[in-house]
């Protein structure tokens, strides 16, 4: 019985990557108040990323067009050379048909990705944020001023080497990137790193204060043509 389940499921895995393969999505609407056909699910992990929650995948959480898909995927592969030995954690994405999303106020569409920061303890080693239930799955985890969180410091390089690695595949996909949502306080860090020098020409970050605050994430908005409506 066991053998015979595991060979359903992976039967099923089998046909769900082939569709994702053959099958673009589409968008209708905004990043606020849409929805999205023929989503594609992220993979759970990779050789130097991981989601964020095995039960955000499990629920279906972690879906987005099929060019979002290509680009964070083709990021992190990137960052395999370019960030030799960081840890990448993604967050929220959106649901397989998009709509509302609670508690976010985006993610309708599948234009939306929550990253959550790479960090590095007091040795300097890159290691994963602790994301779990006891802290809303990461989104309840607050830095201080110093971008500090118990051992844990953001490594801003690392991030901006991500976010231009972003931004190269979104090029790629010929996709735009709207908007990155991060702490306005943070920004500046970033952009003091030797990476992040770069990235204020290349992307618009939002200067107005997000409705909660985005120190242990960044929001990223890509700019996929849409349908209207549907």
């Amino acid at each position: 019985m066991k053998r015979e389940f595991t060979a359903i499921l992976l039967a099923l895995s089998c046909c769900q990557w082939a569709y994702a393969e053959e099958t673009p999505s589409t968008c209708y609407g905004t990043t606020k108040d849409g929805r999205l056909e023929n989503a594609w699910q992220l993979p759970s992990s990779g050789k130097n990323f991981e989601a964020y929650s095995s039960l955000g995948v499990f629920l279906g959480r972690n879906y987005v067009h099929s060019k979002v898909y290509a680009i964070v995927v083709n990021a992190y592969k990137t960052l395999e050379s370019s960030a030799p030995g960081k840890i990448f954690v993604y967050g929220e994405t959106g649901l397989e048909d998009g709509g509302r999303f609670r508690p976010h106020k985006t993610h309708a569409n599948g234009l939306s990705v929550d990253f959550f920061v790479p960090v590095v303890n007091p040795a300097g080693v890159s290691v994963k944020l602790p994301v779990g239930p006891w802290n809303k799955f990461g989104y309840n985890i607050e830095f201080d001023r110093n971008a500090r969180y118990e051992d844990m410091t953001i490594d801003f390089e690392a991030m901006a080497r991500h976010l231009l690695a972003l931004k190269q595949a979104a090029d790629t996909q010929e996709v735009g990137i709207s908007v990155i949502i991060f702490d306005n306080s943070f920004q500046e860090m970033l952009f003091a790193s030797p990476t992040g020098k770069k990235l204020p020409t290349l992307m618009r970050f939002s200067v107005k204060k997000p409705w909660v605050r985005h120190d242990e994430h960044y929001h990223v908005d890509f700019d996929v043509q849409c349908a209207d409506g549907g």
